[in-house]
């Protein structure tokens, strides 16, 4: 069982990688610090692919690095945009204090509110959440960015936490993500 999870994650890594776009960001290059697929129960959900300037195998290296940096979301099956939002909303709020998420609140709606906007992201739909430094975080739905940068860096981290952080979505993607293991 095991392995035929892993055999198909691979099969849909190989497919999504050309959906997960470059590893460009702020006119820098960026490496592919590590990718895999998003379950929940037995469904495959979504591809993520985080880009770095330099590999990094802990939260806390990823953190860390002031550079560019980039996460890939493909969609591998329609789920509606605003109960995403609302997800990576928890996301948040699950790996971070109570004090800090406090401080992200307006940018937190205001992100559940794009995604919102978007009413579905269907199968193969991408979106990217980018760090560029001076700019903040930009957001990429289908290919088009979506509203004004979010100028925090912490907004940026908490969005990573989601993934990397002491609870984070999936715990083989985290591994995955990190470049500990080739896929979820």
């Amino acid at each position: 069982m095991q392995q035929t999870r892993f055999l198909m994650a691979r099969a849909w890594l190989l497919a999504a990688g050309l959906a997960l776009g470059s590893g460009l960001a702020a006119g820098k290059a960026l490496q592919l610090n590590g990718a895999g697929v998003r379950y929940r129960a037995v469904f495959r959900v979504y591809t993520a692919g985080l880009y770095l300037e330099q590999k990094a195998d802990t939260p806390e290296a990823v953190m860390a690095q002031t550079g560019p940096k980039r996460m890939t979301i493909t969609m591998l099956r329609d789920i509606d945009s605003a109960e995403l939002g609302k997800l990576f909303a928890r996301g948040m709020e699950d790996n971070m204090d109570r004090k800090q998420f406090s401080r992200l609140i307006p940018g937190v709606m205001r992100m559940s509110q794009v995604f919102t906007d978007h009413k579905q992201l269907k199968s193969g739909e991408t979106f990217v959440l980018d760090w560029i430094p001076g700019t903040g975080t930009v957001l990429t739905v289908k290919g088009q960015v979506d509203g004004q940068p979010f100028k925090e860096p912490e907004f940026f981290d908490a969005l990573m936490r989601i993934w990397l952080g002491p609870k984070p979505a999936d715990w083989q993607l985290k591994d995955a993500l990190l470049g500990k293991s080739t896929a979820s």
